[in-house]
């Protein structure tokens, strides 16, 4: 890792929040095949929907529809979120670590 930001341009995050918000697959699929993080994702919607007002569909089968749609996508968002290991500071196979005092080498035993 470089430590720089990558720049996006307008379009591409006006194209990114319509992909997500549209396409009927989770934040997380369309962060990932985009190549943005998952909160990148979440803030550019955040903006997107203070910007834009809400516009009451003519139809009220079309916005209720849409708004199912958007509820599965949130539902499918929760639910993967539940999934998320509970840390990333967690040890792979449950390993110790332990060093000897003076002699400057690491014994690895695992914990039963």
């Amino acid at each position: 890792m470089t430590g720089q930001r990558q720049k996006f341009t307008k379009e591409f995050r006006r194209e990114a929040v319509r992909l997500s918000r549209e396409s009927g697959r989770t934040v997380r699929q369309i962060a990932e095949d985009l190549g943005v993080g998952i909160s990148t994702l979440s803030k550019w919607r955040a903006v997107d929907a203070d910007r834009e007002p809400a516009v009451p569909h003519d139809d009220p089968q079309k916005e209720l529809i849409q708004l199912r749609r958007e509820n599965e996508i949130l539902g499918q968002e929760r639910d993967l979120l539940k999934k998320q290991p509970p840390s990333s500071l967690r040890r792979q196979g449950d390993e110790v670590s332990i060093h000897c005092s003076g002699e400057g080498q690491a014994i690895r035993r695992a914990c039963m």
